[in-house]
């Protein structure tokens, strides 16, 4: 009886802590960061370039913006804040996929819908290995961008500890996100399910490592403006509320 009072206290405390981060954080980053994840979910279902060393889905076109979003959360609210926002983008995108599904099941006489069923009814394997993917490179980003946050006592918010935390990150998060993924959908399901088609596992250490690369150029380029932006939450007091509940709570 106690453990299950004591276990609704803990889901209780969590779920006020959820509401307080949701009003929180600024709405924007939120959207682009779960829109972000739904679209890298859908592209991937493509293969951009498959030689015999390297493979490229499509998703590598806006998953940077993913770990972008990631990153300025874990500056300005910290890895938990951050974790709860990527499990949030998560299950928001399985609800989205299962509207596409029964979009795409539902027949209709007005047309020819073959090519949107395909696309929008997606791949339960596709769906699966992206989610483990996003879920464990993102914890394992969070938590890394952190980590090497704290290494920057004396100046933590400066440009040179921005740069070190989002990079160093990025490239780890990005490549076991790509590497995960690919594993999963084109070495163990693709073979059975889409007649023989399979990446080897070079192709797809290959894929993580040129997408994590391809993926960190981008977040340097629009790193600038993540940078820009935890400076002005912090100028501005964003989160207060929050980080001050945090603090007192040590629940970083």
């Amino acid at each position: 009886m106690k453990q299950k009072i004591k276990a609704c206290t803990v889901l209780q405390r969590e779920a006020a802590t959820f509401k307080l981060l949701l009003r929180s954080i600024p709405a924007t980053v939120v959207t682009l960061f779960v829109v972000s994840v739904i679209c890298m979910n859908l592209l991937a279902n493509k293969t951009l370039l498959q030689l015999h060393w390297i493979a490229l889905d499509g998703g590598i076109l806006i998953s940077w913006l993913s770990f972008m979003c990631m990153d300025i959360i874990t500056k300005h609210f910290g890895p938990k804040a951050s974790n709860r926002i990527t499990v949030l983008a998560a299950v928001i995108n399985l609800l989205t996929c299962l509207i596409f599904f029964a979009a795409s099941a539902i027949p209709s006489n007005a047309g020819d819908f073959s090519a949107f069923d395909g696309i929008f009814g997606g791949t339960w394997f596709i769906l699966l290995g992206s989610t483990v993917a996003f879920l464990v490179s993102g914890m394992i980003n969070n938590g890394l961008n952190w980590l090497i946050g704290q290494c920057f006592s004396k100046n933590p918010n400066g440009k040179l500890a921005f740069a070190a935390r989002t990079y160093i990150s990025t490239f780890a998060g990005q490549f076991l996100d790509n590497f995960i993924f690919s594993v999963i959908v084109f070495v163990c399901f693709a073979p059975i399910f889409w007649d023989g088609f399979h990446w080897t596992v070079l192709q797809c250490l290959m894929c993580a490592l040129t997408g994590a690369f391809a993926e960190l150029v981008m977040e340097i380029a629009f790193s600038p403006i993540g940078y820009k932006i935890t400076q002005r939450w912090q100028a501005e007091s964003v989160g207060k509320e929050y980080l001050d509940a945090m603090k007192k709570g040590t629940n970083l």
